[in-house]
């Protein structure tokens, strides 16, 4: 990597870090001088030395969940994409169908939990994944389908000069232009997939789990634990939201809007 890209990695990077930093010891600080209590909140030191502490079975409760996750992730995902194409290749389809799809993203998650819970079974993955699904579903969708609708329209008479039909105007031109559309719904649901599966948990799951660690360890007062399991919670969240952003580096290098970016 060059000095450039080097710098320019530490330009967009540090003030994140430092930010970071300094809550932390902010937090510490704060705790100390005020003697807050663990119920309220512990001390940064004292979640990382549970966590380090409990750290395999956190990592094993962690996996679990983050299947749990990237399942669901897969189902809401592809049936968003599925839906978005179907929607953009049938207008008076989609005109028709969207409205249940926003009244659908409209209701509370927790509302659904119990609800999958009873279809699939308590201690079935499959009922965490589907809740994680509905979650993914819209934005995935919905970003999308706003790719597929917004293409240049000079680009589409162009194909059509050529004499493309509406499937390689749909190959060729609509789907490589919703492509940065399509993962900017993508790392919104990579995030809300780990937030589904760990809500599903809460209602409950074998003990395995990462929610159910987290909710069993709230109920007996251990609240270093709690919070460590959280800490886990959202480095999954922000691994699987890089790993994304890393495939949309990949596919889309390209767009000229992401060299634009890169270039100043």
């Amino acid at each position: 990597m060059s000095t450039a890209a080097l710098h320019r990695r530490a330009v967009d990077w540090g003030p994140a870090v430092l930010v970071f930093v300094l809550g932390i010891v902010l937090w510490e600080a704060l705790v100390v001088a005020f003697r807050v209590q663990d119920f309220l909140l512990p001390k940064p030191t004292e979640i990382a030395t549970t966590f380090w502490d409990e750290r395999n079975a956190l990592w094993h409760a962690g996996i679990y969940t983050f299947k749990e996750a990237l399942g669901g992730f897969a189902l809401g995902s592809a049936f968003g994409i599925a839906v978005a194409l179907v929607f953009a290749a049938f207008r008076p389809v989609g005109v028709a169908l969207i409205p249940f799809a926003v009244a659908a993203n409209a209701v509370p998650i927790i509302a659904f939990a119990p609800i999958m819970n009873d279809w699939f079974g308590l201690l079935n993955p499959f009922s965490k994944m589907a809740i994680a699904a509905v979650l993914c579903f819209f934005p995935v969708m919905i970003n999308t389908l706003r790719g597929l609708t917004s293409v240049d329209p000079r680009a589409i008479e162009l194909m059509r000069s050529y004499a493309a039909g509406r499937v390689s105007i749909f190959r060729r031109v609509r789907v490589p232009a919703s492509l940065p559309h399509m993962f900017a719904g993508l790392k919104i649901a990579s995030v809300l997939s780990m937030i589904g599966a760990i809500v599903g948990e809460y209602f409950g799951g074998p003990t395995t789990a990462l929610g159910v660690t987290i909710l069993n360890a709230s109920a007996y007062s251990d609240f270093r634990l709690a919070w460590a399991g959280i800490l886990l919670a959202s480095a999954f969240g922000i691994l699987f939201y890089s790993a994304v952003a890393l495939a949309e580096r990949l596919t889309t290098s390209w767009d000229p809007s992401r060299r634009a970016f890169h270039t100043e």
